[in-house]
């Protein structure tokens, strides 16, 4: 292993940036909102803040710590994710928001244990992996198990039901795979069937159907279902080249639903103007630009693994959330990593680069 280094001073940048961006957009996005439900315009302000320090804190602390030192807890940590997930599912103790039962209360404060099990996912990956590379080549010794893993943890996520985060798992561990040496034609297999069980979920649930019609045409029923994608069009619209001006946004007047949460880019371009969202765009791809060299610079392959699966989860989340807000894909929602309002998100994601971080601490370049 070699010697310790100072952890990639510019993915740290990037990161901190974000955070300060969204918490500074999560106040100017909510602050109406907070203010008539609870007549305190810092409410989501102040609680993301607390998220930040945390995630922040927790961040620093995670890389400090030798990354290879997951690969004792990676069996112990996922099997915990389990456990917590199929707690959100009895009733009582998952709590249900947005007609999804994906959070378990603790105090005044709640937990979404999908976001959990997807780094724990990507740790035990990489540790196996690590130890079985040659019989990732192969479908039925390697290839195959760990696709039914991840399998069965998007069905756990999909009872609750939460697809967009359940796609995004699924997403970045076969991003992973594909890192490892699986075969194209497995990937080639797998599309095939993923295609038709893809159709059969969004057949299966009706509002699905709808979100589909609705990207397809808003318009055809603009105070229904394609109401959050064309009030989302009409904050980017008018936000121009340089923006209405921090918080100077008409659509978090009501119009756009929550929009501290999903759609906080639209905000973003509405204030900020064409300018503003390239900027974050642009930090967005640095930190992927940093993920990706520190993987390929790792000293080792769980490393490698490891930090690819990490901006691979981090980037498709990006990647969905803003093509569902200009129009692109149909609504899923999924959070903007950083910048969208939310503990677990927020918190765990910081964790996770944490993680990167200390990769980079052992890099070569």
């Amino acid at each position: 292993m070699k010697k310790e280094q100072k952890a990639d001073w510019l993915l740290t940048c990037c990161i901190v940036i974000l955070v300060v961006i969204g918490v500074l957009m999560v106040y100017s996005a909510s602050s109406i909102w907070a203010s008539y439900r609870f007549n305190d315009h810092f409410y989501f302000a102040k609680r993301q803040l607390l998220f930040a320090t945390v995630g922040l804190a927790a961040m620093q602390g995670v890389s400090r710590i030798p990354y290879h030192s997951w690969r004792r807890y990676a069996k112990p940590i996922l099997l915990s994710c389990f456990i917590l997930l199929a707690m959100v599912l009895i009733p009582g103790v998952g709590l249900v928001r947005g007609g999804a039962r994906s959070w378990i209360g603790i105090g005044a404060f709640s937990i979404q244990p999908a976001e959990f099990i997807k780094l724990a996912l990507l740790i035990f990956l990489a540790d196996v992996i690590s130890d079985r590379q040659k019989l990732i080549t192969h479908f039925f010794k390697g290839f195959a198990p760990l696709l039914l893993l991840v399998m069965f943890c998007f069905g756990l996520i999909m009872l609750q039901p939460d697809l967009g985060t359940g796609v995004v798992l699924v997403a970045a561990c076969l991003t992973l795979l594909f890192a490892a040496g699986a075969q194209i034609k497995h990937f080639v297999f797998l599309a095939f069937i993923g295609i038709s069980g893809f159709a059969g979920l969004i057949i299966s649930a009706p509002y699905r159907i709808d979100r589909i019609t609705a990207f397809i045409n808003p318009w055809e029923d603009p105070l229904g279902n394609g109401f959050q994608i064309i009030q989302s069009l009409y904050a980017i619209g008018p936000g121009g080249l340089f923006g209405n001006g921090f918080g100077q946004s008409l659509q978090k007047y009501f119009y756009l639903p929550e929009p501290h949460n999903d759609f906080i880019f639209a905000i973003i371009a509405e204030e900020l103007g064409f300018i503003g969202a390239t900027g974050v765009l642009i930090i967005f791809s640095l930190l992927l630009w940093r993920g990706v060299r520190i993987a390929l610079g790792a000293p080792d392959k769980f490393g490698a693994l490891l930090a690819i699966g990490i901006v691979a989860m981090i980037s498709l989340q990006v990647a969905i959330n803003i093509s569902v807000v200009i129009g692109l894909i149909p609504v899923t929602g999924i959070t903007l990593p950083f910048l969208s309002y939310g503990g677990s998100s927020l918190t765990l994601t910081l964790a996770s680069m944490g993680i990167v971080l200390n990769i980079s601490r052992h890099c070569y370049y």
